[in-house]
């Protein structure tokens, strides 16, 4: 059976309380993981370490933190710690953002993204694993040290996001699972094509790559407001987070993805929003009322080779919009 995971909103939360309380209710609901995403607000290890503290059961993740900010070697340090403090319940989730963050954030150039990746997750699961770390690859060379505390058992699995079919690919062949947003059902279903490619380049088993995928889902009786917010959102999305969901929508056949976007550069927000119509967010969102949102969410957990769904929230969605979306979505409430 699909998994039905939850992805914590960030945007505009009071405090870091209120990430732990939807974490919380996320394990009541019987969500199977809780993922916290890192962008220019608050840090997700300092979040995901109360969150670990305040819950039982429920799985928690990185999705994502990205290969720029802190090292291979900090990463695989922060991810046998989180392991530790939520007894074996963390999953590191990994990627390389985009330029708009890295560079005008971060302040650190670009570079090869695929590349840095590979070689960041390589130093996290040699540093996971224990032993020393030898290792002399393009961005970085490491030699000499071992992880000093105890090794983490079982070790936490490191999965990746990537948009394009070469990133998908990347991710068969070496990630424990990988992550996508911003695709269609049928999108979906041509990604897994590149991690099954990728796994048989890499000789392993499909499979063993867990496939989680992000669905922005807003259900609330208005459903005119749950279509307006995930409306505002996608628009934001395509317009204004650099080109990779650009171009991940036309890849899926989506031509106005070009005129969303220069439009939002261009400033003309109304135009922008008014491109994203009806059918685009039928195909991308689960926006509307409740049982449209349940049916919509089905949609995607019927995809051969989805291992799991995670339910994401419009940006602009309030307290009240994001606990009712939880629990009508919620797997104990829907026979998960």
């Amino acid at each position: 059976m699909t998994e039905r995971d939850v992805h914590l909103p960030v945007a505009a939360q009071p405090s870091v309380d209120s990430l732990v309380e939807y974490a919380q209710t996320a394990e009541a609901g019987g969500y199977d993981c809780a993922w916290l995403p890192e962008t220019w607000g608050r840090d997700a290890v300092t979040v995901l370490t109360a969150i670990a503290e305040r819950t039982d059961e429920i799985d928690l993740g990185s999705s994502i933190v990205n290969t720029y900010s802190r090292s291979p070697a900090l990463l695989g340090q922060t991810a046998a710690t989180l392991q530790e403090v939520s007894d074996g319940r963390f999953r590191l989730g990994l990627g390389p953002s985009g330029p708009v963050v890295i560079e005008n954030w971060h302040g650190i150039e670009y570079g090869n993204p695929l590349k840095r990746t590979r070689e960041t997750v390589d130093i996290v699961r040699a540093v996971l694993s224990g032993e020393p770390v030898e290792y002399d690859g393009d961005y970085f060379s490491l030699s000499g040290f071992r992880l000093r505390c105890e090794v983490p058992d079982p070790s936490p699995p490191v999965e990746v996001t990537g948009m394009g079919p070469k990133a998908v690919e990347l991710a068969g062949r070496f990630a424990d699972g990988w992550h996508g947003i911003m695709l269609t059902p049928e999108g979906v279903a041509d990604r897994i094509e590149d991690i099954e490619r990728g796994a048989d380049l890499g000789d392993r088993d499909p499979d063993d790559v867990q496939v989680t995928i992000g669905v922005t889902c807003c259900a609330l009786d208005d459903a005119s407001r749950a279509r307006d917010l995930a409306r505002q959102h996608t628009a934001f999305y395509i317009g204004g987070m650099g080109t990779f969901y650009r171009d991940a929508l036309e890849r899926q056949g989506y031509d106005e993805a070009s005129e969303i976007h220069n439009a939002w550069q261009a400033g003309d927000r109304e135009r922008a929003l008014s491109l994203v119509d009806e059918a685009i967010l039928d195909d991308l969102c689960a926006a509307g009322t409740p049982e449209d949102v349940r049916e919509q969410v089905e949609r995607y957990e019927a995809v051969d080779g989805i291992d799991a769904v995670a339910v994401s929230f419009p940006r602009g969605a309030d307290e009240a919009d994001v606990t009712q979306t939880m629990d009508v979505l919620a797997p104990a409430e829907s026979g998960h």
